[in-house]
């Protein structure tokens, strides 16, 4: 009995002591932080991260401008075995740079400017016959032209791409060697001894084409330069008669290109001049090229002789 009525007595005093601890525990809490007045501050901006930008596309040796700043000596012809076609194909790429680098070197002291070298790789190749595609002239393979661009390139020269088209459009012979025409050291040349109308075979007749032309084929190598952001890029076009391209005075210059006029004529040294006396441009914008034929010229001219053409030559091609 008496352990029964202590049970509550022991149970509400338990729970009296309970309660004073809670008690003293909430006295003794420290009293809560105040809530801040103000966001904290914005961090710092991050410094700025500097992209380095990619150098613009230059020719070989650098720079961007073809002329006046040089003067550009070349190798005409097409692939090796085929010397018949010019000297170019006398030999492999490599060895035919080497020959080049020598006989362009005298041109420098006779022009006062550094030399640019460069192949004129005849890329597209007129025909007797009309071939699968019927146009009488047959492209070489794109494996081809690199191996010419890797050459020219180990040489620090330009390729020149050559075409010669039979009854195609220059345009649409250019537009199939885009790839190559897009960097920065390859250029174009168009040949209009070598342009077919109905009824007409190579070799028969000589050939001719129109101001219109060649203005379409600088209007898409324009486009190139720009999109590119490429250097200077040179279109030749062939000439020896007037009236392979009787218009000459419609031909457009361009911004980006240089666009010379190539005198092909071979011969004495005085019918050559006499050649280069008619059919030159006196004034610019458009610019003179000479071509020199190491087996059909009497009298080779040297490079001082050739310098000494008024105007002078921007471009000495050796076939």
């Amino acid at each position: 009995m008496r352990r029964t009525a202590l049970l509550p007595l022991v149970l509400l005093a338990a729970t009296a002591c309970g309660s004073a601890g809670e008690q003293d525990e909430q006295a003794s809490a420290p009293p809560e932080a105040p809530a801040a007045a103000a966001t904290a501050p914005p961090a710092p901006p991050s410094p700025a991260v500097t992209t380095p930008t990619a150098p613009r596309p230059a020719l070989p040796g650098g720079g961007r401008s073809v002329f006046p700043e040089h003067t550009v000596v070349a190798y005409y012809g097409t692939v090796a075995g085929r010397g018949d076609l010019g000297v170019l194909g006398q030999g492999e790429p490599d060895a035919q740079a080497a020959a080049l680098a020598a006989a362009a070197a005298p041109f420098g002291p006779a022009s006062g400017r550094p030399v640019l070298p460069a192949f004129e790789l005849i890329t597209t190749v007129a025909q007797r016959a009309p071939g699968a595609d019927g146009d009488y002239s047959a492209p070489i393979e794109p494996a081809q032209v690199q191996r010419y661009l890797d050459a020219a390139r180990r040489a620090g020269a330009l390729l020149i791409l050559d075409l010669q088209p039979g009854t195609a459009r220059f345009l649409d012979q250019a537009k199939a060697y885009e790839a190559f025409l897009r960097e920065p050291d390859v250029g174009l040349a168009l040949d209009p001894e070598w342009v077919l109308q109905p009824g007409q075979r190579p070799g028969r007749q000589i050939g001719s084409t129109t101001a219109a032309e060649v203005n379409a084929v600088s209007e898409y190598l324009q486009q190139l330069v720009t999109e590119g952001d490429l250097p200077q890029k040179v279109l030749v076009v062939h000439q020896f008669r007037a009236s392979m391209l009787p218009d000459r005075e419609a031909v457009r210059q361009r911004p980006g290109l240089e666009i010379v006029v190539h005198l092909d004529g071979f011969g004495t040294q005085g019918v050559k001049r006499e050649v280069y006396d008619l059919l030159s441009l006196k004034t610019p914008p458009l610019r003179n090229g000479f071509k020199l034929f190491y087996d059909e010229d009497t009298d080779l001219m040297t490079p001082e002789e050739a310098m000494a053409l008024v105007p002078r030559p921007e471009l000495i091609t050796y076939q």
